[in-house]
């Protein structure tokens, strides 16, 4: 991965371009559990030989590093992140 990305968290970050993917939910039932770039990363990261790293798993990393911000419009820190 440091070969080809420069480093694991570049890797990561290429899945939504290098940038938060800021969602404008407007309930729980809305949010996700999976999304076309986790789906993306979950085949990768498979194809390099990690494991228990499906696409559900892959998208709670990806919501817990901020690589997306799933706050509800209604949460005060949807405008402060």
């Amino acid at each position: 991965m440091r070969e080809d990305h420069g480093s694991f968290a570049t890797y990561l970050w290429s899945f939504v371009g290098g940038q938060p993917v800021r969602s404008r939910f407007r309930s729980v039932r809305d949010v996700p559990v999976s999304t076309p770039q986790s789906d993306a990363m979950s085949r990768d990261l498979k194809t390099r030989g990690f494991k228990f790293v499906g696409t559900t798993i892959c998208y709670a990393l990806m919501q817990a590093t901020g690589m997306v911000d799933d706050h509800l419009v209604s949460c005060i820190r949807h405008d402060e992140v």
